[in-house]
């Protein structure tokens, strides 16, 4: 494939300049990290540095469909003649409208009222915002925190923060500033024994019990814990919850942000245990613009409007973007119309066979994998630079963290690159 880099001087200086001036994520000011300069991206592959590689990151977990695919610019491009904006306030567009529909008609169907929101921190903002002021519209203001396990990670902003995993999370920073949540322990492993997941259930329903006179809902990333440790778990754990919703008169929220949309193997993991509020992003545009959306069930919505307030307090200025609505369609309707279940299926067997090696490899902890999700934890902290490089040389993207190397790749990857990813995971384990 031809390169489409700049001249190496042009390169030089977008590279200083972003050096001296534009943060990344979770990097020093006055000590960045280093950065590859992306100058083209089709299919599955990113042109980083000149060289045309592997992306087994999906742009983190939302670039579903690859790069640059046709209907989606389509789509981009049919929306953009029209209009790419308009206040939501007091006005509607077909984009919303037709994207609502779609998602009411694929997700469970007590699920039926539709926020559009920013992006998949600002929906669980959202979401708990739901949770609190149904509290208060069904007479219980004095339930205001929440219930969630360890392990669990849900976003960057601040009530966000409260309930990700307060010690080994990335925000223990700021403890003594947030919220305080209730937290019960991380859920088993996806393979643990039936008496341990019972004893875990044992433990959650004595932990609720003890706080359900001021506990208002309960909030997890369910099957897949993402960002805080990519720990797949046990669906018997959702039911549990559920159940513990249901006797205490808690709201039930499933953070469906990296896990929905087929990642799992499943549409939904809402679709084996149906919450009463789900957060869904990353995925929803296809990669394209950032966008998320909460859904949620007409007893919440009517709770809610119960309140002092009588309306959701929640309105930001890019709700429901004709761009993004358009291109979320584009991409439900291409998901749907392909044979993804099988595909992410394909995926989850070629990195489960070709990962497996690597649990003989001195350092390596644990190899696992759910749906299209292939995650080797390290015994160590990761050398994220040295990893980098190496996956980087064996013509692959990746971006470990923590004690962990691991792949989510584009659904429409083929078996080749399927292959270099597996290798390049391989050289960013053995130079971690």
């Amino acid at each position: 494939m031809p390169t489409t880099s700049p001249p190496a001087a042009t390169t030089a200086a977008l590279l200083a300049f972003d050096r001296e001036h534009l943060w990344h994520p979770y990097t020093s000011m006055t000590d960045p990290a280093p950065v590859r300069l992306v100058t083209d991206a089709r299919g599955c592959l990113l042109e980083v540095d000149g060289d045309w590689v592997v992306d087994g990151m999906s742009s983190w977990w939302s670039a579903i469909h690859g790069y640059r695919h046709p209907a989606l610019d389509a789509a981009l491009a049919r929306q953009a003649d029209r209009f790419s904006h308009v206040m939501f306030g007091g006005l509607t567009h077909e984009p919303a409208v037709e994207l609502g529909r779609r998602l009411v008609d694929i997700t469970p169907a007590p699920l039926e009222r539709v926020f559009l929101a920013d992006s998949g921190s600002v929906s669980v903002e959202v979401a708990m915002k739901m949770v609190l002021q149904y509290q208060r519209g069904v007479g219980r203001p004095e339930r205001t925190r929440m219930l969630t396990v360890l392990g669990g990670y849900h976003g960057d902003t601040f009530d966000c923060m409260s309930i990700t995993d307060p010690v080994g999370g990335m925000h223990a920073l700021w403890s003594g500033l947030l919220p305080a949540q209730v937290f019960a322990q991380q859920p088993p492993s996806y393979d643990a024994a039936a008496a341990e997941i019972a004893a875990w259930a044992d433990a959650v329903r004595d932990l609720a019990a003890r706080h359900a006179h001021e506990l208002a809902g309960i909030v997890v990333e369910p099957l897949l814990q993402g960002a805080g440790g990519m720990w797949p778990y046990p669906v018997a754990c959702l039911r549990v919850l559920r159940e513990v919703a249901d006797e205490h008169g808690l709201v039930l929220v499933f953070d469906e942000i990296a896990t929905g949309f087929g990642r799992t193997g499943h549409l939904f993991v809402s679709e084996l245990v149906t919450p009463d509020v789900v957060c869904l992003g990353k995925a929803l545009t296809g990669g394209y613009l950032t966008l998320a959306a909460v859904l949620t069930t007409d007893a919440v919505a009517r709770g809610i409007s119960g309140s002092e307030a009588g309306v959701l307090m929640h309105g930001p200025t890019f709700m429901g973007n004709p761009l993004a609505c358009a291109v979320a369609s584009a991409s439900i309707d291409l998901l749907l119309a392909s044979d993804w279940g099988a595909r992410v299926g394909a995926i989850g067997e070629a990195l489960a066979s070709g990962l497996a090696p690597l649990r003989a490899l001195p350092g390596v902890r644990d190899v696992r994998t759910v749906g299209a999700v292939g995650v080797v934890q390290l015994d160590h902290s990761v050398d994220v630079v040295a990893a980098t490089a190496a996956a980087l040389a064996a013509g692959v993207w990746l971006r470990p963290f923590r004690d962990l190397v691991y792949a989510m790749p584009p659904y429409v990857i083929d078996d080749a690159e399927l292959d270099r990813l597996v290798a390049g995971i391989g050289a960013a384990v053995r130079a971690g």
